[in-house]
Order: C-alpha cells, then structure tokens, then sequence
C-alpha cells in the first residue's frame, strides 16, 4: 500500500480520535491508538518506540479516568458512595441505551438516584452531586482531548520530520 495513503489514513483515525473524545458515538483514543500503530508500523516512520508506549499508556489511563473522575469528583461535591456506585452503574447501563449520550444521562441519572436512595429527601444534595459528577465528565473528557492531540501532534511533527 502507498505511504502517502497509509498517512492519510492515520490523519483520519487520529482526527477522529480527537472528535470522539467528546462525542460518545466514536470509540474516542482507541481509533487515536490505532491511526498511531497504523502510521508507526504500516510505512518505514522513524518515530521512536516510547511515543507508542507513553500513548499506549496514556490511553489505559484515560480509559479508567474516564469512569473514576465523575465517580470522585461526585464525591468532593458532598455525594456519598451511593453517588459514586451510581455513577458507575449508570453510565454502563447508559452505553447500551440506544439514545445520543446514552452513557452520559445513565452517569447523571445513576448519580441522582443513587443519591436519593441514600437520602430521599434531600434533592439538593443529589443535585450537587450531580454537578460534581459532570465537573468529573469535564475534567476526564480534558484530558482524554489533550492526549488526543498530542497524539495528532506528534504523527504531524514525525511526517514533517520536525521531531
């Protein structure tokens, strides 16, 4: 197959990576890995072994941050471990409903319930815990984005030959 092809592929996934870190419908830094992997052993790149690592790690990290951040921040925001368990639950039951960001309204609704079915009556509590659990959201997503891109900068830099 011919390089230029193969780059032009790699650019593809890694931007589409970069989207999917914010859009739930596009399995985010796995399609990023991939255009890397494909750009790194599918033409004769230079790119130096420990970016593959360091992105391969940097991607297991955001994998489980991904699902921790909402779970603790929920917790900083004055939830209880019912918030947490809540958020977790949710979000995985909210990635098979077949609704746009599914997972997120599971995580949010998972947080709520949770939360009211530790204090039934106080909603404001919940409500905090909810906002806290969408400040996690916005913090796991930021640095699922930033690896995204660093991962695009660097295959760019390598294709120029800058690094």
């Amino acid at each position: 197959m011919d390089t230029t092809l193969i780059n032009v592929l790699c650019l593809i996934l890694l931007v589409l990576g970069i989207l999917g870190t914010f859009l739930p419908v596009l399995p985010g830094l796995l399609l990023s890995i991939c255009g890397l992997l494909i750009y790194k052993f599918g033409t004769n790149a230079d790119l130096p072994m420990i970016y593959v690592w360091a992105f391969g790690i940097l991607t297991a990290i955001s994998a489980v941050l991904s699902y921790v951040i909402p779970a603790k921040t929920n917790r900083k925001y004055g939830g209880t471990r019912w918030g947490s368990i809540g958020s977790i639950i949710g979000t995985i039951v909210g990635i098979f409903i077949p609704i746009p960001l599914g997972f997120l309204i599971g995580m949010f609704a998972g947080v709520f319930i949770g939360e009211l079915l530790h204090d039934s009556k106080d909603m404001n509590k919940a409500l905090q815990s909810t906002k806290g659990a969408f400040i996690g959201f916005i913090y796991g997503t930021g640095f699922s984005f930033v690896v995204g891109v660093a991962m695009f900068l660097v295959v760019v830099l390598d294709m120029l030959d800058i690094i």
